[in-house]
């Protein structure tokens, strides 16, 4: 009997998933345990195998498109079974689980978004595009897949010719182009308008999604305090000295957040609507961007563990977010949220907190700046951080009281080795 394959749930935010490969294709025999397709996720791409034996009867999402959750992703069944019973009962299904499931919740349900043609408009020095691959208005119909190759190899995609449905550029036609070497270009008249409009990431909407909420509807506040780092300047030399171990800034600000939050637990906290939870162990989100946004990996425990260990752990995830390895149980947990942005020389910034937590902080760099010590100007390193509270959790005293904590740590290090 031949089976539905949905569209998975690989994370808790996810709403919808794009095939971004497949691995069987209609026709192909199918064990339990093969892979059958990579999906792209809102925060990574995984891979996604089979449940079932049989062969592949239908694929419900084709490659480089997107679909919600529990749709259908593919059927597998018996070589030759009739499948259209199977997608003609899915079809009306959904009206009636909707009737029936209304007056239990009054969430609102989000609805599918329409999977579209990507359309990109003209670029401003481009070839003679061929006229297979544009649309009478002159735009340009290509899969994100064959895309993001093209930007790779460095193809003008005007002159690829698509062999896809309706002259769309797919990915067999930017790995069979050969660029003309005499191809001529037309410089754009001066003033001429340009733009392209690109496909929204499952990653950046729900970026956009879940910072909306936040921004919206926590009520932020935010406390900016100077910490002097000559003292952390100095220790930190001292401990990469002996080679065997690289300690970094960050690594000493996420072990001194986490032990300021042992004598602060309030704010290692979360709203959770009609009450506050007050969480017993410390897991610190750190804050990495990659090419599509931010994810956060979390490292657990953060305050039992030593400097290097953390430093160990911070190197391996941003390895795994860049390659898009990262899996649920690497970005779930988080009791408090580290960005960073000192290493791109900003002096200072805002952060929107990072639900369910209630504070987030904002890590310049440092700078080096005329101080005033035993009465005397000499030069100093200063770094700024602002915390961002969530006002419903963290009162204005409660997140002072917390920063002076972290701010004796990182100006007397030797504290966080006890």
């Amino acid at each position: 009997m031949a089976e539905i394959v949905r569209m998975p749930k690989l994370s808790d935010t996810m709403t919808e998933g794009v095939v971004a490969e497949w691995h069987k294709k209609v026709g192909d025999k199918v064990s339990s345990g093969d892979l059958l397709a990579d999906i792209e996720t809102d925060k990574a791409t995984m891979e996604f195998e089979s449940f079932y034996d049989g062969v592949l009867l239908h694929i419900g999402v084709e490659k480089g498109s997107g679909a919600p959750v529990n749709s259908i992703l593919a059927i597998i069944g018996e070589e030759g079974e009739d499948i259209q019973p199977l997608l003609d009962a899915d079809q009306s299904a959904p009206a009636a689980e909707e009737t029936k499931e209304e007056p239990k919740s009054t969430a609102p349900v989000p609805s599918p978004e329409p999977v579209a043609e990507k359309k990109v408009a003209e670029p401003v020095r481009q070839a003679a595009p061929a006229p297979e691959t544009v649309s009478g208005d002159g735009r340009l119909f290509v899969s994100p897949l064959a895309r993001k190759m093209a930007e790779e190899k460095g193809f003008n995609l005007a002159q690829i010719p698509g062999s896809g449905e309706n002259g769309r550029i797919v990915k067999r036609d930017v790995e069979n182009f050969v660029p003309s070497a005499t191809a001529s270009y037309v410089a754009a008249p001066v003033g001429q308008e340009s733009y392209t409009d690109e496909n929204v990431s499952q990653m950046r909407k729900t970026i956009a999604r879940r910072l909306s909420e936040s921004k919206f509807t926590a009520p932020h506040f935010y406390l900016t305090l100077d910490i002097d780092m000559d003292n952390a300047i100095a220790a930190r030399k001292q401990i990469n000295a002996s080679g065997e171990v690289k300690v970094s800034f960050n690594d000493m600000v996420i072990k001194a957040v986490s032990m300021a939050l042992r004598k602060h637990p309030a704010i290692n906290s979360a709203w959770m609507g009609d009450f506050i939870r007050r969480n017993d162990h410390v897991h610190i989100g750190v804050a990495v961007a990659v090419d599509e946004g931010l994810l956060v990996p979390v490292v657990r425990f953060a305050d039992t563990k030593g400097l290097a260990q953390i430093g160990a752990e911070v190197k391996e995830y941003a390895k795994k977010a860049k390659d898009k390895k990262l899996q649920p149980s690497d970005w779930e947990g988080n009791t408090f949220t580290i960005s960073n942005l000192g290493m791109f020389g900003i002096e200072q910034f805002t952060a929107i907190v990072n639900p369910p937590d209630s504070c987030i902080m904002a890590v310049g760099g440092i700078k080096e700046v005329p101080v005033v010590k035993n009465g005397q100007v000499v030069p100093g390193n200063v770094m700024k951080i602002t915390l961002s509270c969530d006002h419903r959790v963290v009162d204005g005293a409660t997140g002072a009281a917390f920063l002076q904590t972290f701010k004796d740590y990182m100006e007397n290090p030797v504290k966080m080795l006890v």
